[in-house]
């Protein structure tokens, strides 16, 4: 059976595929906002809420209890699974919070700890989320698909910080290092390489983090919110970009464009099969290691699919 998670606003949205699709739907309600799939155990699935905390099921998202003793907040804004690294059967698990904080559990999500060390970094006090600028959560978790213990997390806005030793101790934001990621990328062929898209463009590490370099040309909208490599080819990339979040997020205003490029070469609009960039949001990407040349885009048009590695794509006639 095929499986596809996508969390919106009002509830998380599971499709399966048997002979046909069918959909269910899960903690309404309560806003989802991240999804992770442990690829170790793929039945456990966690699903973090802005109002409830954090979730997990057991059964491939079928049922779903509340987890998270040990998290100290409800508003759950980001989650990952170290594929890397695994303890009692399980991956790691890493979730993320507003107010800014990431906790860390090695028996799939049974118990919690704080990693502290996160908000005694020295950039900490300039962290400010501009709609509320008196506080600001982590935007995104990506354990190292190569690496283990080895974690990148965006912080919303302030700083995309770095840790090598699973949270024991951390590495501040670099200069000349993207300030506002909202998504960031590992890839198994690449180690070492990072991508993040982010409000102030887009950015690409080769050494874990310590140096970036941001090959923008062809890019005609800087504000970047999704990213997505081929899962055979770390050099193919695409990026969902608008001009700013006025036209990102709510599709009253929205325009939001898909953008590829491979290597050295010039970023393009890859928007062929996609609706119209007017009326449609910026779109998140998914991709599975199984699937090479395969990427799914999800915004409020629909799910879409390519299988040319974002060349084209074509819409999933789902029942939603």
């Amino acid at each position: 059976m095929v499986g596809i998670v996508v969390v919106t606003r009002a509830a998380l949205l599971i499709a399966r595929r048997a002979s046909t699709w069918t959909v269910d739907e899960h903690l309404a309600g309560l806003s989802p906002g991240c999804v992770a799939v442990d690829l170790s155990s793929p039945a456990q699935v966690y699903c973090g809420t802005a109002r409830a905390g954090l979730f997990r099921s057991r059964d491939s998202g079928r049922n779903w209890e509340p987890v998270g003793r040990g998290i100290d907040h409800l508003m759950v804004t980001a989650v990952d699974v170290g594929h890397a690294e695994q303890a009692d059967g399980f991956g790691v698990v890493y979730a993320g919070t507003e107010p800014s904080a990431v906790f860390r559990s090695d028996n799939g999500g049974d118990s919690w700890v704080d990693l502290a060390g996160l908000r005694a970094l020295p950039s900490a006090d300039t962290w400010s989320f501009p709609p509320r600028p008196q506080t600001h959560h982590v935007r995104w978790i990506e354990a190292d698909v190569s690496v283990a213990d080895r974690v990148f997390v965006a912080i919303e806005a302030g700083a995309l910080v770095r840790t090598f030793d699973g949270g024991r101790t951390w590495r501040d934001r670099v200069r000349g290092g993207p300030y506002d990621t909202h998504t960031a990328m590992t890839h198994p062929f690449a180690p070492g390489r990072i991508y993040s898209a982010a409000g102030d463009g887009y950015y690409e590490s080769t050494d874990a983090g310590d140096s970036w370099r941001s090959p923008e040309d062809g890019l005609k909208h800087l504000y970047l919110v999704g990213v997505a490599v081929d899962p055979a080819d770390p050099d193919t990339v695409i990026v969902s970009a608008t001009d700013g979040p006025g036209s990102a997020y709510s599709p009253r205003g929205a325009e939001a464009y898909v953008y590829r490029k491979t290597g050295v070469q010039r970023w393009e609009q890859s928007m062929s099969g996609l609706p119209a960039a007017k009326g449609t949001t910026v779109s998140r990407f998914a991709t599975h290691a199984g699937e090479p040349g395969v990427i799914y885009a999800a915004n409020n048009r629909g799910l879409f699919r390519s299988g040319d590695a974002g060349r084209s794509w074509k819409a999933m006639d789902l029942p939603w």
